[in-house]
């Protein structure tokens, strides 16, 4: 007999408070249009942006800024990018990979598979990850604009929307804006 599914089910939308980091060494808040990408889409879809911050692609600064966000209450998921490439200026994997207790496998895999439609076997450089630490999704996309358009539309708007079946990781988040 199969296991029943125990998470609530939810027939209307739940807005999510979510966090928004720009990695970069080069952008400013004047002119980070992967950030406000982002902040537009979340925001368009219903979610509030609890925080917004810009560092440079620095380990533990990533690292403080992304622990300070998973010890807060107003903080259910953290929305990354840049600092995913391949180069050794590129530290978010390594700033984030440890602070994850479970790490979303197919998140990388499939950012991957989508992208190399559009770049080819350039795709195999990006290191986009994802995973769950203290019950607060961490979702790390390259720096483009592009990139972050595919990654919010093909991958994280849906699976923060707890209408989505089979599943969705709403039921896995910090319950404090999450009803019953």
């Amino acid at each position: 007999m199969a296991a029943k599914n125990m998470a609530p089910k939810h027939n209307e939308f739940i807005p999510l408070k979510i966090a928004v980091l720009t990695v970069s060494d080069s952008r400013t808040a004047a002119d980070d249009s992967s950030g406000d990408y982002l902040v537009s889409a979340l925001t368009e879809a219903g979610h509030q942006l609890t925080d917004r911050a810009l560092c440079p692609d620095n380990l533990f600064r990533i690292r403080a800024q992304v622990s300070d966000w998973i010890v807060d209450d107003g903080v259910q998921v953290v929305l990354i990018n840049g600092g995913t490439g391949f180069n050794e200026q590129n530290r978010v994997p390594e700033a984030v990979g440890v602070l994850f207790e479970r790490t979303v496998q197919g998140f990388g895999e499939m950012f991957r598979q989508l992208s190399f439609a559009e770049i080819k076997g350039s795709a195999m450089q990006s290191r986009a990850l994802a995973g769950l630490a203290n019950r607060t999704l961490i979702c790390c996309l390259p720096g483009s604009t592009g990139a972050c358009q595919l990654g919010w539309e093909q991958l994280i708007r849906d699976q923060l929307d707890a209408r989505t079946r089979p599943c969705n990781f709403v039921a896995h988040l910090s319950t404090s804006a999450i009803p019953a």
